[in-house]
């Protein structure tokens, strides 16, 4: 006698799938498949399941929890599935499963249907017999099949189980994410999955790479192409393997008929690109996120250089008290890792001068950013990324720049010329100067702040180039190499962010390495003073000093 409660048992015995060759076969457990299964069941025993899922692609881990969670509805009363994919095909594919899950059931343990003209099934008692309804009103739970992004897609539902496919490539990810989380009450029979291929460095990246440190309540499990045994082919005679592949064989323990798949799908599948194939079907996490296109960067070099990246010293923001100008004094330093405007990988040493580039928002989409870096050795320092006011912004600014020796501020003013302003109005004793033509006078005249134009711009990013090709070490930030990987040649020709990332810290690094020639290159003594004084400000405050 089956178990209807057991969903693998279930699963294999009565949920019919169509095979890759065309064939409808039972749904039986590959071992990556299985793999999972006993993940989730690990998961349900310690309470609310919240997974999220790194994989290859065709690994059959969409089409099993789509298993589980259609035995989980149509075998227990009032549970309420909601299925999430990414766009319309997708989302009429997984219903289309789901059909054919249901349509193969046999006739005895086969639940209600009711009629429905929208992407769900309902399993309750179709007949149009109040009466009979009330009798017998079927198991009352159901599936839905919905597209991430569509209007109201988890709103007014109560779900127990939640199936998010290819979330990597949702549009407005946190956004979604946030309305299907308030769909779903923290209960122990409550299950959350979420499984996707990676899309580079965007939102997705950052939900995984907190889920990894144990922040957002997920668990994160990566699967690697290899798990699955159809990824393998027979090894033609007199096969030799380059070192890569020999390194792959002894560090991962790939068969040579893996090998001979891997070098086959890279060729016939990937165009021969192996930074396709590393996304599309990755050895680890690190090589899911390598972009494709045509990055501007040695997107290789990034993701070795990303994944030792150290973590900052400290994480925080300057507080202060306002002059009557509103210029920043009695500035000290406040540690809080909840709201890190700033992070710091250096402390200001004596004598030592530094450079901060920084970028304005432009027109909204990005953030205010600053970029510092020591300028003997070219090493960053510090890092500032948020979205605040053109005020905030100038005040954190001003602090950082007096913290680091009155370092040399470079502030591009493209979009906006608030903060540089006031930058002036307070007197900031280091401002970076360009030549402007002066259209009344026609002339060339010095003006404050970094101008980003045809001209300027090849020529920053191609130093910033040729700093990582030489000095890659010295980019410290996960965030601002993760910006890099995400760097490449558009359409037309054009190095910038793909389409759903941001290039501000990449901009603000680029602007940084370009004012370094206006500001001393050499340790000097007469830099300090002004750091003592600050010191003695603080600790008479009894705010917290850097050493």
């Amino acid at each position: 006698m089956i178990n209807l409660r057991n969903p693998r048992e279930y699963c294999e015995r009565f949920l019919m799938i169509v095979d890759k060759k065309g064939r409808l076969i039972p749904l039986c457990f590959k071992p990556a498949q299985a793999l999972l299964y006993e993940k989730i069941r690990e998961a349900h025993r310690l309470g609310p399941v919240r997974l999220v899922i790194l994989k290859g692609r065709q690994m059959g881990c969409s089409t099993m929890i789509e298993g589980l969670f259609f035995a989980d509805s149509a075998t227990t009363p009032n549970a309420e599935t909601l299925i999430m994919a990414h766009d319309e095909e997708a989302t009429r594919r997984l219903f289309r499963m789901n059909k054919l899950f249901y349509n193969n059931l046999p006739l005895e343990i086969r639940p209600m249907l009711t009629n429905s003209n929208a992407k769900e099934l309902i399993f309750a008692n179709p007949s149009a017999s109040e009466r009979e309804r009330q009798r017998n009103p079927g198991l009352g739970s159901g599936i839905r099949c919905v597209t991430a992004g569509s209007r109201g897609a988890a709103r007014s539902f109560t779900f127990r189980n939640v199936h998010g496919s290819e979330v990597a490539f949702w549009k407005d990810f946190k956004q979604t994410h946030t309305a299907v989380m308030q769909a779903v009450p923290m209960e122990p029979d409550t299950c959350v999955i979420y499984e996707t291929t990676a899309n580079g460095f965007n939102e997705f990246k950052e939900f995984w790479d907190r889920a990894v440190a144990g922040e957002n309540g997920f668990n994160a499990i990566f699967l690697p192409w290899y798990l699955d045994p159809d990824y393998a082919r027979p090894v033609e005679p007199g096969t030799a393997w380059t070192e890569e592949e020999t390194e792959l064989m002894e560090r991962l323990g790939l068969t040579p008929e893996q090998l001979s798949w891997r070098r086959w799908c890279i060729a016939t599948n990937c165009g021969g690109d192996v930074d396709t194939f590393r996304q599309e079907y990755p050895c680890t996490p690190e090589e899911a996120f390598i972009s494709t296109g045509r990055p501007f960067f040695d997107n290789t070099r990034l993701t070795l250089l990303l994944a030792a990246a150290p973590k900052p010293i400290h994480q925080g923001f300057f507080e202060f008290t306002e002059a009557p100008d509103g210029k920043p004094e009695d500035i000290h330093w406040r540690e809080d890792a909840q709201r890190p405007l700033l992070k710091l990988w250096e402390e200001p040493r004596r004598g030592v001068p530094y450079v901060i580039g920084a970028d304005g928002a432009g027109d909204g989409s990005d953030s205010f950013t600053m970029f510092c870096v020591e300028n003997v050795t070219g090493m960053q320092a510090a890092e500032y990324q948020h979205q605040v006011s053109e005020i905030l912004f100038a005040r954190q600014l001003w602090c950082l720049g007096q913290w680091y020796n009155w370092a040399l501020i470079a502030l591009e003013v493209n979009y906006g010329s608030y903060a540089q302003i006031m930058l002036e109005q307070w007197g900031y004793p280091r401002l970076f100067q360009r030549q402007r033509l002066d259209s009344i006078r026609k002339e060339y005249v010095k003006a404050f702040g970094w101008r980003t134009d045809s001209q300027t711009r090849p020529v920053m990013l191609e130093h910033l180039r040729t700093v990582m090709a030489e000095y890659p070490d010295s980019v410290r930030s996960a965030a601002t190499l993760g910006q890099m990987l995400q760097f490449q040649y558009d359409v037309n020709g054009k190095p910038q962010a793909v389409d759903g990332a941001h290039d501000d810290l990449v901009l603000a690094a680029a602007i940084c390495h370009q004012a370094r020639a206006q500001q001393d290159c050499v340790i000097s003594p007469e830099q300090e003073p002004q750091r003592e004084k600050l010191i003695e400000q603080l600790e008479r405050r009894g705010g917290r000093k850097i050493r």
